[in-house]
């Protein structure tokens, strides 16, 4: 069931209740809200409603968690302050979306209230991964402010995004004379800027290029917002991030807990290909993949898939091919026209929503993540973690505990390469940083 409530103080509440059709749009979720414009309420509310117009501030760890159905609830729990719905609209909401058993424990609910504290920086918002990512979390009610750099294009791209009727303000800021001032004050800075991927192009094809994008842009973070969250799109991911990660130590701002390697795309895919193989429900799937972001380096661990399902030897070894191949399934399809950028924006959305929602304070978020590591011998490694206002507050090591054989097998079989890939990220910022 979806209700639309439009209000005529120029803000709406879209909730979504169908927990089925949020799961086929992301992982998990049972209640969405979100903030934006619209003229009148509908007829789904009393017509003692229409004439209330309010202003609304919601907390974000009570009420739903975010668009994308990271994380299930039931209900919607609101504070009270200032006047948003008014005491009998706020009543008529909540008895409309609550279910019967839990409306005696909330009393209290009366006002909702949306908190848009977090300030976000997508570097490459113009590109094909860039503009979709950037109107999805442009979609967070968690974000204030969303700053779109890029080196070229990106006034279009804003002044198309600011039209969209949600809380975030969005600034554009072109050329790198104005990347510092892009930076400044930023929570999350995200990193999709990069050549994409062609037609028989490796992710090392890109390496060269993409390296030296990802060094110039990461030392801006450093120089500008050196306590924020570092996510790394860009390809090769499995080396990256090592060169991330070399040139935060070299301007001695490197904290390991603030920077990943979004692998989100490799778990999205698992979760998607295993519930259709399956004919399971998207929301109840959750499928954690290890390893890197290229490959056979990509590793879903089907043995650890939630809800516990059997597989057969066979089905085991098509899902994790295609699985590690689907990038290349897309790049094909396209024939040239470009590479997973939507799946890929969507993905990373999940990833920034997941990180506002730990620096909300929110005490339940996980996702896998390129991250530095000592589950293995490897010194980046992709895994479950457990993240917190501080970033990583805890690497997930019992998905690798009672791995079958052929997870064993694979695993080690992807050791050498990521090593490789390692190793060529950290050789390049040292020499980089020799040479300068």
């Amino acid at each position: 069931m979806r209700k639309l409530l439009s209000i005529s103080s120029g803000t709406f509440f879209s909730i979504c209740l169908n927990r089925r059709t949020m799961g086929e749009m992301a992982s998990a979720s049972a209640t969405t809200l979100s903030v934006g414009s619209a003229a009148s309420f509908g007829s789904i509310v009393s017509p003692k409603l229409q004439s209330k117009a309010f202003v609304a501030k919601c907390n974000a760890r009570n009420y739903l968690r975010n668009f994308s159905g990271l994380k299930a609830e039931a209900f919607v729990q609101c504070e009270s302050e200032s006047s948003f719905l008014g005491r009998e609209s706020v009543a008529a909401l909540r008895q409309s979306i609550t279910p019967k058993s839990q409306k005696d424990k909330q009393r209290s609910w009366n006002h909702v209230q949306p908190q848009a504290s977090y300030k976000v920086a997508v570097l490459g918002a113009s590109g094909g991964i860039g503009q979709p990512l950037a109107l999805l979390i442009k979609m967070s009610p968690l974000v204030s402010s969303l700053h779109l750099y890029d080196i070229a294009n990106v006034k279009g791209v804003s002044a198309d995004l600011s039209h969209c009727n949600t809380p975030a303000q969005v600034f554009d800021f072109t050329g790198a004379s104005e990347l510092a001032n892009s930076l400044k004050g930023v929570d999350v800075v995200v990193i999709p800027a990069g050549v994409p991927r062609k037609p028989g192009m490796t992710r090392d094809d890109l390496f060269n290029v993409n390296a030296n994008i990802v060094k110039g842009l990461v030392e801006a973070v450093a120089d500008n917002c050196p306590d924020a969250f570092i996510h790394i799109i860009t390809n090769p991911i499995n080396s990256t991030v090592p060169i991330a990660a070399e040139v935060l130590k070299q301007k001695g701002v490197y904290d390991p807990k603030k920077l990943f390697g979004l692998t989100t795309l490799d778990v999205v895919r698992a979760n998607t290909f295993v519930a259709r193989e399956k004919n399971l429900r998207l929301i109840d799937v959750d499928v954690p993949v290890i390893g890197g972001h290229a490959g056979i380096t990509i590793l879903p661990l089907l043995s650890k898939t939630r809800p516990s399902i059997a597989f057969t030897d066979e089905e085991v070894q098509e899902l994790t091919a295609r699985i590690q191949n689907a990038g290349t399934e897309v790049v094909e399809a396209k024939a040239g026209a470009g590479s997973a950028t939507l799946s890929m924006a969507y993905a990373s959305a999940r990833f920034v929503e997941s990180s506002l929602r730990a620096l909300d304070g929110d005490a339940d978020v996980y996702e896998c993540s390129y991250v530095q590591s000592d589950l293995t011998e490897l010194p980046f490694f992709a895994s479950r973690v457990k993240l917190g206002r501080k970033g990583i507050e805890a690497l997930i090591s019992s998905d690798l505990n009672g791995l079958t054989e052929y997870e064993q097998k694979s695993l080690e079989a992807l050791k050498p390469e990521l090593k490789a890939s390692i190793e060529r990220g950290i050789a390049y910022a040292q020499k980089q940083a020799v040479t300068s």
